[in-house]
């Protein structure tokens, strides 16, 4: 059974319900898919679950009627082509007058029909990041998920050192990736895998094209697999033939970068300090405005998660959060190099759950 589907959904559901007076809320409307998952082990694409202050109900509709009895085993159940109806029968039938919905999840179109049903039975009101906040700390089980997506994800940069070569295109570099992990069980991809070379590894998130890839060029592959509803998220940046000066110098300052981020993390510190620690390194360099986003996030049910490790965050780390340290530098005209490993942050620090190649890779 996947982590999100064990036992521990009824800890989840304990911990959720001690969290709604806080809330200032009697009952939590769950809307967001991976929440839901979290919360019972649901995995269908259809549901709704209503949290109360003794009880938890599942809606979701009729062709999921057998895979919710069988991942929700202890959740009460109902089968509905009404959600918004059954959900306000469910509030009324508790006593609920103050009802909180996860905003970022629920559509306007949702929000109106269950304002509608609800008719004055209640007040809505939106609260962001309710599940969010009990998923910010993983649980050992967790842990294991993203340490084996991590895993499976490693043999999908073996297939793409294999595949990348002169005349080969970057679509397929990345449909040979995606294709071998596939064929050794993940259910996904954690997000479009991107696979850029040359000057166009200066975009962070280039899409792969037909161009094709060069001699002499670094290729970037930054990419995630799926397994058991956990994401991994890997960046590994290639030379092609040979490698030049600026090239390996411009990798080792990121791998430099990463490395002073990964000692700054520990408990208690805050996120955007992880962030400077790495920011620093290529400021020093002269590289500081080539640096455009954050140098990490959270990974798990969701590839992009908390914490966020960037300027200006308010989070502040602790023991059993999961995330990336993910510095780079980017250059228009040249191309680029960003460094992404997954550390699980202990008591005594950060460890890594995945990590690159100390020096710039020549295939």
């Amino acid at each position: 059974m996947s982590p999100a589907g064990s036992g521990g959904a009824r800890r989840r559901l304990a911990a959720l319900r001690r969290r709604l007076d806080g809330l200032g809320v009697d009952a939590l409307i769950v809307a967001d898919p991976d929440n839901i998952r979290y919360l019972t082990g649901f995995t269908g694409s259809s549901a709704t679950l209503v949290v109360g202050r003794r009880r938890a109900v599942l809606l979701t509709d009729g062709r999921y009627r057998i895979q919710a009895a069988r991942e929700c085993r202890g959740i009460a159940r109902r089968i509905t082509r009404d959600a918004a109806a059954e959900t306000a029968g469910i509030v009324e039938e508790w006593g609920a007058s103050r009802v909180g919905f996860e905003s970022a999840a629920l559509s306007y179109g949702r929000y109106e029909r269950l304002r509608a049903a609800l008719r004055r039975a209640a007040r809505l009101k939106p609260l962001a990041d309710a599940v969010e906040s009990l998923r910010l700390i993983k649980e050992a089980s967790e842990i294991d998920a993203l340490r084996a997506a991590a895993g499976l994800a490693a043999l999908g940069f073996d297939e793409a050192e294999r595949l990348i070569r002169p005349g080969a295109t970057e679509l397929e570099v990345a449909a040979g990736v995606e294709a071998a992990v596939r064929r050794r069980g993940a259910e996904g991809m954690a997000f479009e895998t991107i696979v850029a070379s040359g000057e166009r590894c200066a975009l962070p998130h280039a899409r792969p094209t037909m161009k094709k890839i060069r001699k002499g060029e670094l290729v970037l592959v930054d990419m995630g697999v799926r397994l058991e509803g956990y994401n991994s998220d890997n960046t590994r940046v290639y030379a092609v033939g040979r490698a030049t000066r600026l090239q390996r110098d411009v990798y080792a300052l990121v791998r430099e970068a990463q490395e002073r981020a990964v000692e700054a993390a520990a408990p208690g510190v805050a996120a955007e300090a992880v962030d400077a620690a790495a920011r620093a390194v290529i400021r020093k360099a002269g590289y500081g405005r080539r640096f455009g986003h954050g140098t990490g996030h959270g990974v798990g049910l969701k590839v992009h998660e908390g914490p966020s490790i960037a300027p200006g965050s308010g989070a502040v780390l602790a023991q059993g959060m999961v995330f990336t340290v993910e510095p780079g530098v980017y250059i228009e005209g040249w191309g680029g190099v960003r460094i992404e490993d997954m550390v699980v942050l202990t008591g005594r620090g950060c460890e890594k759950i995945t990590d690159a190649p100390g020096g710039l890779r020549v295939l």
